[in-house]
This record gives structure tokens, sequence and C-alpha cells, in this order.
């Protein structure tokens, strides 16, 4: 288990590497830099100020040597300044990724606790009018826009009714644990509610699979309840699939927060990323795009560790595959 961790971590770091030398080329390739915006909003700069900046900045060097010597600060513990906020990347981005952790801590937390119970449901009225209302749920959920959902229940519990408040920022004035808790409600909302229904379509899948297997009828036959085989023997079995899914759906609730937070203007990563790339910060978007690169890692590692704790049974070979 220790050597499969440790080897996966490994494979982590390798995938870390490629997914910045990736990110850092394609923002290095994107039109435009600091120093040609710079130039554009002062008419009294001279082409001999514009050349003297990029040498002082690197910018004239080759983008792969740029990228080395990224890297190799990157290494040292530092990701450079941001040019909008003036101040190390470090310190800039410590509040925004805090909040957009409790974003997504809550919404997954929301999403899971939504969709596991749909699909157990569903998996045990197969075929039922409560079966296809879930289904219908869950494809819903997974065809509607992050963007058009968010509107939609600004539209409607912010200026129809008037009950919740259309940021996710508490109004002036209001302050305090509620007023923060009620100001979330919505752009939580927004991400759990298009995870859930992918999380209870596989969550179904899983169910009915475990439900047609002999150890399943086993149970029933020695008198195990309906609820006791659904919630205590069959639930166990299909977390472990499901846990690749959750895994995969934790990072990925960072690229629905992008949108989110920017329809509710919430102080978080992705409307960092965002306004970092509006405003050509290029240090602050690609370290903000690498942390978003690392979560996805992160939670895949974590979800082959959950699949050692769900299933003890579960366990891993000197060359890294599975043992039967």
């Amino acid at each position: 288990m220790i050597r499969h961790a440790g080897a996966r971590a490994l494979q982590g770091l390798l995938v870390l590497f490629a997914a910045s030398f990736a990110i850092y080329m394609l923002l290095g390739l994107m039109p435009g830099d600091p120093i040609d915006l710079m130039a554009s909003g002062n008419p009294n700069i001279t082409p001999e100020d514009v050349q003297r900046l990029r040498e002082l900045h690197g910018l004239d060097r080759p983008l792969a040597a740029r990228y080395a010597d990224w890297l190799f600060a990157l290494l040292q513990g530092d990701l450079g300044y941001s040019r909008i906020f003036s101040k190390p990347i470090l310190a800039t981005v410590g509040p925004y990724l805090a909040n957009t952790a409790w974003l997504m801590l809550a919404s997954f937390v929301l999403a899971l606790a939504i969709g596991l119970p749909l699909g157990l449901l569903a998996a045990s009225r197969r075929g039922g009018w409560l079966d296809a209302a879930i289904n219908g749920f869950a494809f819903v959920s997974a065809a509607v826009p992050t963007f058009w959902l968010g509107l939609l229940l600004i539209v409607l519990f912010a200026v129809v009714l008037g009950w919740l408040p259309a940021s996710a920022l508490p109004p002036p004035g209001a302050d305090g644990f509620w007023a923060r808790a009620q100001a979330l409600i919505l752009p939580v909302a927004t991400l759990a509610l298009v995870e859930a229904g992918e999380y209870a379509r596989h969550m179904r899948a899983a169910a009915s699979e475990a439900l047609a297997q002999d150890w399943i009828r086993t149970a029933r036959a020695k008198g195990a309840s309906p609820s006791r085989v659904l919630w205590g023997h069959v639930l166990r079995n299909a977390l472990i699939p499901v846990a690749t899914v959750a895994a995969l759906g934790f990072g990925g609730l960072f690229s629905g927060a992008l949108v989110t937070e920017t329809i509710f203007a919430y102080p978080g990563m992705g409307k960092l990323i965002y306004d970092a790339i509006l405003a050509s910060d290029f240090n602050l978007a690609l370290a903000c795009l690498l942390m978003a690169a690392l979560l996805v890692i992160m939670a895949n590692f974590a979800a082959d560790l959950v699949y050692a704790a769900l299933d003890p049974r579960i366990g891993f070979s000197r060359g890294g595959g599975d043992e039967p």
C-alpha cells in the first residue's frame, strides 16, 4: 500500500510538471503581454522604453528559457509577483483559495448528500416512476449549463421571491455567520445541483449491479430487511466505483466555480483566474491554474486511498496493479 501510494505520488508530480509546461506555453502564446498593455495605455512611452522593459522582465528571451527560469524559481518557493495586486502571488492567492475551498467543500458535501441517496432509491425502485423521475433529474442536471442555472436561481430566489441575496457576499452592514451562510446558499446550490445528478446516475448503475449479486440474495435469504440490504450492504460496495467519479467531480468543481464565482461576484479562485487573464497578469493566472491542476491530481490520489478504505479486499501489488 505504501509503495503504491509513493508510485502514484511520483506519477502525480510528473503530471503536474507536464501540466505546468502546457499552461505556461499556452499563456505565453497568447497575443499581447503586460508590456504591450503598458505601452498601449501610455502614449508617451517610446519603442526604446518598450524594448528596455522587455529585456528587464526577460520577455525578449525564448519561451522555453523563460519557463526554465520560472520552474527554477518555483522549486525555491517563489511564484513571482502579481501585476494587478502589486504583491507576491502567495500573499495574493491565500484568501481567495480559502474562499473557494469553503465553496467547493460545501457544494461537494451537498451534492453527495443529494446524489447518493437518490441513486440508491432509483436502483431499489428500478423501472418504477421514482426511478424515471430520478433519471430525469440526473439527465437534466447534466445538461443544464452552470451559468444558466445560476442566473435562473438568482431570478427566482433573489429577484422574484426576494428570499436570498443575488451576490455571494453579505449586503453592506450585514455581518456574522448567518449573513455569510445565507449569501452562499445560491452559489453552493448551483454547483451542487449540477454535480448531484452525475452522482445519482453513477450510484444507480453501481447499486443496480450490486443488487444483482449472489451475496445480496444470500443476505435477503438470511432475513436481512430491505433497508439493511440497501444501506448496509449495497451502499458500501456501490461506493467503490462511485469514488472515482466523486473524486474527479471534486476536482471538476474548480472549473465550475470559475463560472459560478463570476456570476455571484464571489471572491474566490475562479473569479481570480478570470480577472488575471483579462488583465494579462500571467504570473497570477499561471499560479492559479497550476493549483487547479494540483487539486485534480490530489483528488485522484485520494480516490486510490478511498478504494482500500471502502473494501479491505483491495490490495496493491508490487507492480502497482490490483491483487485478486
